[in-house]
Formats: C-alpha cells, structure tokens, sequence
C-alpha cells in the first residue's frame, strides 16, 4: 500500500505569520502521526519562512514515523540532514526564492553534483530520492547517481486532472514509474496531489512507494478537521 507522508510546512507558515508558538509545530505533527499518517515531510528554505532548521531538530527527537526532509542540497542544508540523519532526504532544486518547487532536476546537467550529494547521504544510512519530472531518459540517469527513489513531480498530472484530461495525463507517470521501477528505484510522488485526483493517480501509477501531500491536505482540514483528513487521504491511497 502506498503510504502518505503528510507536509507540515502549512502549518510552520501560520505560525509564522502571527509570531509564537501557535499552532505549535511539533505538536501538529505529532498529532498527525496519531491519526494515521505513515510519515512527516519538511521542506526548509534558507529564508525559514516556513519550517526553521531548530523546527527540524526539534521533530527529529520526537516524530516516531519516516521523517522526510526535502529541499535543495545547499552546504547548509547538507550539513541540516547529516546533522539529523532523517529516514529520508528528497532532493529538490528549487530557487532560494521559489514560492513552491516547480520542476524536477534536470540530472544530466547536474549529474556529478548529484551524484556526490548522494553518496554523502547514502554512507550516511540516509535513504535518497531526487525529484524529477517523467522522461525516461532522466529517470535512468537518476539511477546512476546512486540514490534510492525519484520523486515525481505531480503537478503537469494535477493540472491537467482537473481540466478532465486526466487519464491523458496520467499516461506519461505509468510509464515513468515503470521504468523508474526497472532502474532499481522506488517511486514516490508529490505536488497539488489532492482528494479529487490522488485515487485515480494511485490505481493507474505503479509501483508507488509513497506520496507526500501539504497545502491540499492542510486546506481540507479546515473543513473536515485533521484526523478525518488524514482518515480520507488514506482511504484514496487503498487501491486493488
């Protein structure tokens, strides 16, 4: 079954709109542990206008499921992740001002870098994956580097859902996850995921390790609380 790690990055946002300690970050997280989610996603940026590195330490001492960190392999970020070994670390090359990521690696381009980012992780007992789109060609070169996973950039799928050209869409990430699965690499997804177009994408995407989900699931919890939130994400993700 493909499991949901839940992106706590929302909720870092909120409270650092207001200032404090509310909502408190951490307890967030654990909560959603609570109710269900198999793991916890951040995605710190060097401006911390969302999840701060002190953030990341902190829920490292106590989150009991995967802990996913993701985001560009600054030195400083490099040094964030080997500091606190999380089971996971996904890959990102997203701009220190982005206001999301918006596109995967191109891997050829940025190989040798990637290639040595990844093995400093890996010899560190971290799990890797590098966030891709859906060519082939870029997903074999993934394989190369050494790392574990790829992460497929879901929005193209997303935007395209809801316009109702989603079986159309869908097609291109089949095909990607199936390669990336002959590659030796597992496959995990994220990006506008929602609970419209997550089931549709898990029955047809194959093999899926895992999706990480944030604003999408963090909005519906404004209406249906965080724990039938999470109960509902889980549900889509069950699939025959």
């Amino acid at each position: 079954m493909t499991r949901l790690s839940v992106n706590i990055n929302k909720i870092a946002t909120l409270r650092n709109a207001r200032g404090g300690m509310i909502p408190n970050v951490l307890q967030v997280a654990l909560d959603c542990e609570r109710f269900g989610a198999q793991g916890i996603t951040v995605h710190p940026r060097p401006d911390e206008r969302h999840i701060r590195y002190a953030d990341v330490r902190e829920l490292k001492q106590h989150l009991t499921t995967e802990f996913n960190i993701e985001g560009n392999p600054t030195p400083s970020f490099v040094d964030l992740v080997l500091e606190v070994l999380p089971a996971q670390v996904t890959l990102v090359p997203d701009a220190p001002d982005a206001l999301t990521s918006n596109a995967g690696w191109n891997v050829g381009a940025h190989f040798d870098f990637l290639k040595g980012v990844v093995a400093r992780f890996k010899d560190a007992g971290i799990r890797t994956s590098i966030f891709v789109g859906t060519d082939c060609n870029n997903i074999s070169r993934a394989a190369e580097t050494g790392c574990d996973r790829v992460e497929l950039y879901t929005e193209p799928y997303a935007a395209s859902f809801a316009k109702g050209a989603g079986t159309v869409a869908v097609t291109d990430f089949i095909q990607a996850a199936a390669h990336a699965s002959t590659c030796g690499l597992e496959v995990n997804a994220g990006h506008d995921l929602n609970l419209d177009n997550l089931h549709y994408f898990a029955t047809q995407v194959k093999p899926l390790a895992e999706v990480s989900i944030g604003h999408a699931l963090i909005a519906d919890a404004l209406y249906f609380g965080l724990e039938e939130t999470i109960r509902r994400y889980r549900q889509e993700l069950i699939v025959e």
